[in-house]
Formats: C-alpha cells, structure tokens, sequence
C-alpha cells in the first residue's frame, strides 16, 4: 500500500523507471539519442524533430550556452575603462562585460535546459506508447494523424501552447530575473555597462530589517502606512459602497437610475484625469483654498499635501470617492437577488431594519463577494495610480530613503528604481510585495464560507 502511493506521486519517475526496464533497444537508445525508437517504428518526422530539437540543444549549450552557465558565479570581471594607446598617444574606450547580460544569459540557459528535459521525456514517452502499440498489434499513429489529434482530442495543447510561451518570455523569464537581482548589489554605484555588480546573498534582505540603517528606517513605516492605507481603502469602500447601494434600492428612494448615474460618472472619466485634477484642486494655493480664504472660513491655506496626517486622510477620501461607485454597482446586482421572502419573514418576525442588515444583508453580502474584497485588499497593496497622482509620495522627510509619508511599498519600489538606480533593494520589495499578497490570499480565501461551502449559503 504505501509503495502503491508512493509511486502515485511521481508518475513520470515511474514511467521512466519502466521504459528502462520494459523498453527494448530503440526505446533505450531514446534515453540518448532523441527520436530514434519514433524513426524505428516509421514515425519519421516525429522522430526528427525530436533529434533536431536534440541537435539545436547540443549546439547551443557549446557556442552558448556552457560560457553563460560559467558566468553565472561571478557575473563578470572586466569593466569598461580607459587605456593608454601608445602608439597614438590617446586613450581609448574598453569594451568591458555587462553583468545584466550575463545574467540573463544564464537564467535563458537554465530554461533552455528545462525545455530540453520536457523533450527529452516526451521523447521516451512517445517512443515507449509506440512499443506496447506495436506489441499490442495495434496502428502506431503517423505524423497526419498526431497532427489531426492536436486540432481534435489534444486541442486544448494547441490553444495553449502560444499563451503559455508567451507567460515564460515575458513573465517568468523577467520574474526569475528581478528575483535573482534582490541577492546582488545592482544599485546606483553598480550600473552597466560602466560598472558590474555581484552577489551578496541576503544582504539587502538585513538591510531591510535592519532599523540602526536608514533602508530598515524607512521600509517599516511605509510597511506600517502600507496595510493602514489598503485596510482604510479596501473595507471603508466596501462597507459606504454597500450602504450607498441599499439607500438607492429601498422602496422610498426616487430617480434611482440618475442617482446611479451620478455616481457612475466617477467610472466614467479616466482615473488619473480625476486625480490629477483632484491633486490641483487641494493645492497650498489650489481654488478649494483659494475659495475658503475669500469666504473667510480659514486664514491660513490647509496643508492637503504638506502635512503628514493631512495628505493620509485626504488619500483615503479622495479614494473613497473613486472606489464607492465600483462597489455600489457590485452590491446592486447582488441586493436584487437576495430572496425577498427572507426580508418579508424578518419582518413578520418583527425584525428592526439593523437587525435585517447585520442578520441578513451583511452575511449574504459578505458570502458573495469574500473573493472580491481580498482581491480589493490585494490591489490596495498594489494601488499605485492613487498615491502616485495625488501626492507622488509626498509630503517628503529626510528620515526616509526616497520615500515620503503617503509612499506604499509599491510606489517606493518605483521611486527607488526611477530615481536612485536601487534595483537589488526594489527586487527585495518586489519580493515582500508577493510574499504579502500571496500569503494573505491563500490563507484568508482558504478559511472563507465561499471557499469552504460554495452551495451552503441559506
């Protein structure tokens, strides 16, 4: 029983282990030499291009791939500089090595690699089916037909063999990249290609944690402002989002559909229009201070973007008036189906209208839309237009390295980026940003009724 499960749990291990065992000779020789027990069983083209792609392995790893595997430990050792050229008597320019390059050389190489085990099993597989086919008596299917198979019973391969390709270029291979940079001192003071940059194991990562340093100094604050920001923004809209939409559907509201559509205009106009325009507006010397002086409501303007708990409210407020409406339209759909016989027995039952809301409303709500709001809570981490557009991070302090008291993670990855040239410690941010989200996706989603019992809500 428990070698049964056992194998259960590396089936490809096990079907190479009985190939060797099972296999005959072509199936064996498939171990080395890609392709030959297809070409064995007339499976001609099959079998070449499964030695081709063997072929095209092999030469890359000489002409390429080999010396970007050997770069890998030290990323390069000659930098661009000047020497004398004595024979003119002029300096000239060296061509040095680009520690960018040779990382990602590397990292195309290790892939390369992988793609080539995937053949390299497939290779086996196919050559070890087309055995027991032929033992079996039965047709071994030729290049048509496998070709016919992947527009008919293996169309879903087909259909996905692009995005897939498309994921590991431009998601996995940039991911694997900016992971790798967070353990080197790729920073201002080590750009190529006039400087190259190395590995420094989880130094960057102790730079972080560490609150004697000005990294560990400012990461914790913005760390802190950070969940504060995506708490305030996430549940505030959600909860004014919901009540705004009940306040339109109750029985005594009239002209519901422009009441909608007034604050359906917010959606309407482009994010970063309505937050440009917002960031002008709260100006020291915009016209909502302007106004108030001449109304003579203050003497002094309001410091919207100057003052630290001044610029963190009005973020969340502003945010509000942005994010409400998206809520509104969510829970409206979502009220009109709740069944109204429910409501008519709290009723009946002599139910105060907050004890229908907490009783009924709220839990039905939260039921249907759980996925949502951590999905909202997961973009408010993430929410870079906001704070970007508003107040770019400010109002700014010494006290922080590039940063300012509205910056979230995200933004003070970006700055560290644009301005400073500190890839390795943005690659670290990177990295909390994901462990953050993640985490608090899998084990809030994992611990939900929606997740736990989809059907059970009653």
């Amino acid at each position: 029983m428990g070698k049964k499960i056992k194998n259960a749990k590396f089936p490809k291990i096990n079907l190479l282990k009985e190939a060797w065992k099972n296999g005959d000779l072509f199936t064996k020789l498939a171990f080395f030499i890609l392709g030959i027990g297809n070409i064995a069983r007339k499976q001609i083209i099959k079998g070449l291009i499964y030695l081709a792609a063997e072929v095209g392995f092999i030469f890359y790893m000489i002409m390429f791939g080999v010396t970007a595997l050997s770069r890998f430990d030290d990323l390069g050792d000659v930098e661009t500089g000047r020497v004398l050229d004595e024979a003119r008597g002029v300096y000239v320019q060296t061509q040095g090595e680009n520690s960018l390059k040779l990382l990602l050389g590397a990292i195309f190489a290790c892939i390369v690699i992988a793609i080539f085990v995937v053949m390299w099993f497939k290779s086996i597989q196919s050559s070890y089916n087309a055995q027991k086919l032929q033992e079996q008596k039965k047709c071994v299917n030729n290049f048509r037909q496998d070709l016919a198979d992947y527009f008919d019973s293996k169309l879903h391969f087909t259909m996905l063999f692009l995005p897939v390709l498309s994921i590991m270029i431009f998601n996995i291979l940039p991911l694997i990249y900016m992971i790798l940079l967070a353990f080197t001192n790729c920073d201002q003071n080590h750009q190529p290609p006039g400087h190259l940059f190395d590995w420094v194991g989880f130094k960057n990562f102790g730079q972080m944690f560490n609150m004697n340093g000005k990294i560990g100094r400012t990461f914790f604050p913005v760390l802190g402002w950070t969940f504060i920001w995506a708490i305030f923004a996430t549940f505030l809209n959600y909860i004014l989002g919901m009540l705004l939409a009940i306040i339109i559907n109750r029985k005594g509201t009239r002209l519901k559909p422009m009441w909608r559509t007034f604050f359906v205009i917010t959606i309407a106009i482009p994010q970063f229009v309505s937050l440009l325009l917002m960031r002008h507006m709260l100006d020291m010397h915009g016209p909502l201070n302007g106004t108030l002086e001449s109304l003579g409501l203050i003497h002094d303007p309001l410091p919207f973007w100057q003052d630290k708990t001044f610029a963190r409210v009005t973020v969340i407020v502003i945010n509000l008036w942005i994010g409400m409406p998206y809520t509104m339209l969510v829970t409206t759909g979502i009220l009109q189906n709740i069944p109204s016989d429910l409501y008519e027995a709290a009723r009946v039952d002599g139910a105060k209208a907050s004890t229908i809301f907490w009783k009924i409303t709220l839990p039905y709500m939260l039921f249907v839309t759980t996925p949502k709001l951590i999905t909202d809570f997961v973009g408010n981490i993430n929410n870079f237009n906001v704070i970007f557009f508003l107040t770019n991070g400010a109002p700014l302090t010494n006290d922080y390295y590039q940063a300012g008291y509205t910056d979230l993670l995200v933004t003070w990855l970006y700055s560290l980026t644009v301005n400073s040239f500190d890839y390795n410690r943005a690659a670290v941010i990177g990295i909390f940003v994901f462990i953050i989200s993640a985490t608090l996706s899998l084990l809030t989603y994992r611990n939900t009724a929606s997740y736990k019992d989809e059907e059970g809500f009653s």
